[in-house]
């Protein structure tokens, strides 16, 4: 639509419709059959997987008017959301995390975090490379592509070098 803003070097797969009000980054790559509602926003580098879902409206209701009552969702640079997966309006997507195909997301999400299942949840972190984090004894785990370092701290995921 006309309102949307479309970064650089993005792609839009077949059937897709991006709505008045959304904004997708650079370098954001949509699969087929994706909806973007008003509200949401992909910060760079997001893949959204062929046929995932974003809803707009907590409560819809054919006969009571709601558009004024859109909610924002972010999704975080670099994060990735399987094919068929729903994201619920409201709950913000971390940067790097990783929403498994056919997931249901019914509350943000943390950076780096690997959500799988209905109502999905956390099994385990990923690299901003795509790949899954094993941790030693300290806590600290390789990326095993990119040689990254990460830590865990506090229930979060940080990067240290």
């Amino acid at each position: 639509m006309p309102g949307a803003i479309i970064g650089k070097n993005c792609n839009l797969g077949q059937n897709v419709y991006v709505a008045n009000g959304v904004i997708l980054g650079n370098n954001v790559k949509v699969q087929n059959n994706v909806s973007i509602y008003e509200g949401v926003e992909c910060e760079d580098d997001v893949f959204l997987g062929p046929s995932m879902v974003f809803t707009n409206v907590y409560n819809p209701r054919s006969a009571v008017n709601r558009k004024g009552e859109y909610m924002k969702t972010v999704v975080g640079k670099g994060a990735t959301i399987g094919a068929n997966a729903t994201i619920v309006c409201g709950n913000p997507i971390g940067k790097y995390a990783f929403i498994g195909a056919g997931t249901v997301i019914t509350k943000g999400v943390k950076d780096y975090a690997l959500i799988v299942g209905n109502p999905g949840r956390r099994i385990g972190w990923m690299s901003e490379h795509g790949e899954r984090l094993h941790f030693d004894d300290k806590g600290e785990a390789t990326c095993p592509c990119s040689g990254s370092v990460y830590k865990l701290k506090e229930e979060n995921l940080i990067r240290i070098h």
